[in-house]
């Protein structure tokens, strides 16, 4: 990356951390169940919900308890169970369709990440009827209120529940990109840990590892602050002590209610203090191939933290000390523990080492949309241009 360049994205980012203090960030009531959340609905006078969700979840029975409680509360409900992962800009087109159509006044996102990316979006759509979704790409292009969102996570990863991002793909020539607004923060987030009970395996990792990669990118980075590294540490903590007692018991009520508040942990830290390149990465990997991604920031995490060298061990040293990972008074011993530990966890969670997916002639075109993506906004330890950011592709590929 040329000097110019440098120069911008730091300057950038310096102004966004000077701004975060009076920047409109806020905090989703937390409701503890989807009764409360039926209630909340209630008191606000709704009188149709529309429900983002995904045929997987709704089967589950996942989406009935909340149902039953709407329908106490003689509130009416459409739900739209088409939420696939990695939703698209059509997707979104339709489930906004369906809202205007059927005449709902809320929304509610019953689901992992996809489900309440896609809800955020199609809220966007509904106040900016007139603004293709393309158009709402980057930072603070909807600035309208959205109607009452609930997001109800039944995964423990994306912290979507908390954040300002809203994650979609274009169809046609498979980018992902984030449309990023305070006004997609949700209004209120149900933490109804019996949701998560019995997830399966390998969503049981992948969720986790995202959460583990929004914690350590908000903390390394030079967007921090105290509240932000407070979290952070403590969603590190709980995935450490709970992930693997998920992975094995599927069923236990302490460990899956400690992984929902370790997401939301994280998801709070990544909100103020942004990301970095293993999600640039990540978001060109998985809307080119249609990875899960969980698993494509699982298996970058410490390739990337190996590649910012030394620009990270004072931070990360930080980080695996507060959290319980390390105890070596030396920063770059606990640096490289925390990396081995990261290593240890995809180990233990069947999580493979790299993507045979990968394509060379797909490499640059990749790295262009990282490169978009990461800079100038994200404020990483180590400024990577798009030569510099190739090169991990090929670190992971198989």
């Amino acid at each position: 990356m040329n000097v110019f360049k440098i120069l911008y994205c730091r300057t950038f980012q310096f102004v966004f951390k000077v701004a975060i203090p009076i920047l409109p960030y806020r905090r989703p009531q937390i409701l503890q169940s989807v009764e409360a959340a039926a209630d909340k609905l209630h008191a606000l006078g709704s009188k149709r919900v529309f429900i983002v969700t995904d045929a997987g979840v709704r089967d589950a029975g996942l989406c009935d308890r909340f149902v039953s409680a709407l329908g106490k509360n003689g509130i009416d409900n459409i739900i739209y169970d088409k939420t696939m992962p990695n939703p698209t800009v059509a997707a979104v087109e339709d489930a906004r369709n369906e809202y205007v159509t059927a005449g709902c006044d809320a929304i509610a996102a019953i689901g992992g990440g996809s489900a309440m990316d896609l809800a955020k979006a199609c809220g966007a759509r509904i106040v900016r009827p007139k603004k293709n979704l393309n158009k709402m790409a980057g930072l603070l292009h909807v600035r309208k209120r959205l109607p009452p969102l609930f997001a109800v996570p039944t995964t423990a990863g994306t912290g979507s529940e908390t954040t300002i991002a809203a994650v979609i793909t274009d169809g046609e020539t498979h980018r992902k990109y984030a449309v990023n607004d305070f006004s997609l923060i949700p209004h209120f987030a149900v933490l109804d840990s019996s949701l998560t009970i019995g997830l399966p395996k390998t969503i049981t990792a992948y969720t986790g590892m995202d959460a583990l990669t929004h914690a350590v990118e908000a903390y390394i980075g030079r967007s921090t602050t105290k509240e932000t590294r407070a979290k952070a540490v403590e969603a590190v903590r709980l995935i450490r002590e709970n992930l693997k007692t998920c992975y094995d018991e599927p069923s236990n009520a302490n460990a899956r209610n400690n992984m929902l508040y370790a997401a939301h942990y994280a998801g709070i830290a990544f909100t103020k203090s942004y990301v970095g390149y293993v999600h640039a990465v990540a978001h060109s990997l998985s809307g080119r191939y249609g990875l899960p991604h969980g698993l494509t920031c699982a298996v970058l995490l410490p390739v990337v933290l190996e590649s910012y060298g030394k620009r990270t061990y004072k931070r990360l040293a930080k980080l695996a000390r507060a959290s319980g990972v390390s105890t070596a008074k030396n920063n770059a011993d606990a640096a490289e523990e925390f990396i081995s530990f990261v290593y240890g966890m995809n180990e233990y969670l069947g999580i493979p080492k790299g993507f045979s997916e990968i394509e060379e002639t797909d490499v640059p075109q990749m790295a262009k949309y990282a490169d978009k993506e990461g800079n100038p906004l994200y404020p990483v330890p180590k400024l990577y241009g798009r030569k510099e950011l190739e090169k991990i592709y090929y670190k992971v590929k198989l």
